[in-house]
């Protein structure tokens, strides 16, 4: 057992109940999700010792390979991918038989293809609609606007389940403006709830943020950095084109 992840894994845990705490929420009531991506196999096993066993990824391409390099030519069941990047429509037949749950569902194409996919696979996944909160041209996700319409289609799809919301929040020192990205979320998944649409899911916030995200309202942080530790390449090396 690596002593020093499950050190960072304790400590992080302790900051993000700290955080729920000074929120006045509970701590039961977010989850931490591991964000693997660039770290190999070995890291994995590791946090699978610890008992997580929900990774996110960014890329397709390291789904694939971390999937046979822990399961070999079947993908080990007691592993849940989740896509947390922007999803090339050409790639959602490995994330269809792969991922355990599609974070990054932001337009129609998208579904369709999931949807294509999952049949063909006789598989059903929870899906996170990808909303865009922030006007940095590098983001990904709906416009809000389109939200509740994408919702009403989404209805028609039961191979995925709508279990909530995601959203990535601009790159700033600002913590007023990062915490008004996820206020945005939160509000925007009111307003579908009004309209009939259940949405418990709230996943936003990352290392550097997530104390922001849970304060307004987040019940999944996505957590890289400050568990695994720095990466060898910068996140934009793993942004893919855009399509």
């Amino acid at each position: 057992m690596d002593a020093t992840l499950r050190a960072r894994w304790e400590q992080l845990r302790g900051r993000v109940d700290d955080a729920c705490r000074a929120a006045g929420r509970s701590p039961e009531d977010v989850d931490v999700l591991p964000v693997s991506k660039t770290f190999g196999p070995e890291v994995i096993r590791e946090a699978i010792a610890l008992g997580l066993h929900r990774f996110g990824e960014n890329k397709v391409q390291e789904i694939k390979d971390k999937a046979l390099a822990l399961g070999g030519q079947e993908a080990d069941p007691s592993i849940d991918w989740v896509m947390i990047g922007h999803l090339q429509t050409n790639k959602a037949g490995v994330v269809a038989r792969l991922a355990a749950e599609v974070q990054s569902l932001d337009r129609p194409k998208l579904a369709v293809a999931l949807d294509r996919h999952l049949r063909a696979e006789n598989r059903v996944i929870d899906v996170l609609v990808q909303v865009k909160t922030s006007d940095e041209p590098s983001k990904y996700g709906l416009d809000p606007d389109q939200l509740l319409p994408f919702l009403d289609e989404l209805a028609g799809y039961p191979t995925m389940r709508v279990r909530g919301l995601m959203t990535l929040a601009i790159n700033t020192d600002d913590p007023d403006t990062v915490r008004g990205c996820f206020r945005r979320l939160r509000e925007l998944r009111d307003t579908a709830a009004e309209q009939g649409h259940d949405l418990p899911r709230l996943s936003m916030g990352m290392s550097g943020d997530f104390a922001l995200a849970i304060a307004e309202g987040a019940t999944e942080v996505r957590i890289g950095t400050a568990l695994f530790g720095s990466r060898t390449y910068p996140d934009s090396y793993y942004w893919p084109e855009r399509t």
